[in-house]
């Protein structure tokens, strides 16, 4: 009798196989990863439509097996409004880093946001830029060093770093809100089941959905991987609570 074998762990249908561009201890891949394995097991890769943003991720089109629109600098709400309406029938996703979206694509966030326009939206926050080498993003923490702040961020100058999904709360409209992180195993599998949570929403018609994903940045944070790992725990989590912040169900109960 032979023995069989089964395969339990395999690349998503909606992951390429390619080399990746990103720098060693990123963790853009895992994030990649986590949304192509939710497009196919919602099986919605034939009509999905991902927006790629300005930053370290423009050439996410690379990673993905389904088609890609390529936005401006942090317009990417902005396109996707426009195809989601043009093809309401399509599943549409931006995924942005923080300088796209919270610096100069606040705007296109917000009143997409507001607007309660029904696409899902992938927001990593590593707390600085990082494709342009380095530089104070408005999610930078207070005291942290970057290329344009070397004594660290003086909050007295330039203000509280921006807690996104906690900013886009404040909005009347039904959204859904949560934020996560991909540090260890067991913050991976809750970052999946947000993000599923997310296009699933869409799927359904319901509302504007963003999940903000707390990421390492270890070349421009001048640390190894694992150190990385280590300040994101011990830095970036106080700052930005996880969890789910806001649904759909708690906004149309108010």
């Amino acid at each position: 009798m032979s023995e069989q074998t089964k395969t339990i762990f395999s690349r998503p249908e909606t992951l390429q196989e390619t080399v990746t561009h990103y720098c060693p201890g990123c963790t853009h891949g895992v994030i990649h990863r986590l949304v192509a394995e939710v497009i196919d097991e919602l099986n919605i890769r034939e009509r999905t439509v991902g927006v790629a943003p300005v930053g370290c991720s423009v050439l996410i089109y690379n990673y993905f097996n389904c088609d890609f629109l390529e936005a401006p600098h942090g317009r990417a709400p902005a396109l996707a409004t426009g195809f989601k309406r043009l093809r309401p029938d399509m599943i549409v996703f931006t995924y942005q880093g923080d300088g796209d979206l919270a610096s100069i694509g606040m705007g296109e966030i917000v009143h997409a946001a507001n607007r309660g326009e029904k696409f899902t939206t992938i927001f990593v926050n590593n707390a600085i830029y990082g494709m342009t080498g380095g530089q104070m993003a408005p999610t930078t923490l207070p005291g942290q060093i970057t290329t344009t702040c070397p004594a660290g961020r003086i909050v007295e100058q330039v203000g509280e770093p921006i807690r996104m999904v906690e900013l886009l709360a404040t909005l009347n409209t039904p959204a859904y809100l949560e934020r996560v992180a991909v540090n260890s195993p067991l913050q991976i599998i809750k970052a999946r089941k947000a993000i599923k949570k997310a296009f699933q929403y869409q799927v359904e018609g319901r509302c504007f959905s963003l999940v903000e994903v707390l990421s390492t940045c270890p070349t421009n944070w001048g640390k190894t991987p694992a150190e990385a790992t280590r300040w994101l725990e011990e830095n970036m989590m106080p700052y930005y609570p996880l969890g789910r912040v806001k649904t759909p169900e708690r906004s149309e109960g108010n």
